[in-house]
This record gives C-alpha cells, sequence and structure tokens, in this order.
C-alpha cells in the first residue's frame, strides 16, 4: 500500500493570504482617519488600507469625522463666546 502525499505548501499559502484579505475592524478604519486628517498616517497602513480596505468605509468615516469635528469647533466657539 502506497499513501498518496498531499502537498501542504499551496494550503499553507492559501491560508497566508487569506489573512491578508480579511476586511478592516471599525477601530482599524477609525484609527486610520484619524491618522489621516491629523497628518501621520504611517506608510504601513496606508498600504493596508489601499489593499483590505473599501473606499465607502473611508469616505463614511471621513465625513462623519469631518461633520463631528465642525461640530465640536462650533461647540467651543459658542462656549468661549458666551463666557465673553
Amino acid at each position: 500500500m502506497t499513501e498518496d502525499k498531499v502537498d501542504t505548501t499551496d494550503v499553507q499559502a492559501d491560508e497566508d493570504s487569506g489573512e491578508e484579505e480579511k476586511p478592516l475592524t471599525f477601530l482599524e478604519i477609525l484609527g486610520s482617519t484619524f491618522a489621516a486628517a491629523v497628518g501621520v498616517q504611517s506608510k504601513e497602513n496606508r498600504a493596508r488600507d489601499f489593499s483590505r480596505g473599501k473606499p465607502i468605509q473611508f469616505i463614511m468615516a471621513g465625513v462623519v469625522f469631518a461633520a463631528l469635528f465642525v461640530l465640536v469647533l462650533v461647540f467651543a466657539v459658542r462656549l468661549v463666546l458666551s463666557l465673553i
């Protein structure tokens, strides 16, 4: 009886590539959006975002971030002006 050997290198390569193809988590998107807004996004994270992220995720995160930023500024200005 001879046993057929199975080549596992292809299986391992598929598993490794599957890990890199998993979608970004909410916290990764949030962190990337904040880092990009501040201007401190690393090349590694930017490459990860372009390879694993979807544009709509970053568009929506950017719109929400911009809206919250404007609301915080309006609140801060109103607070300061009410103290004067």
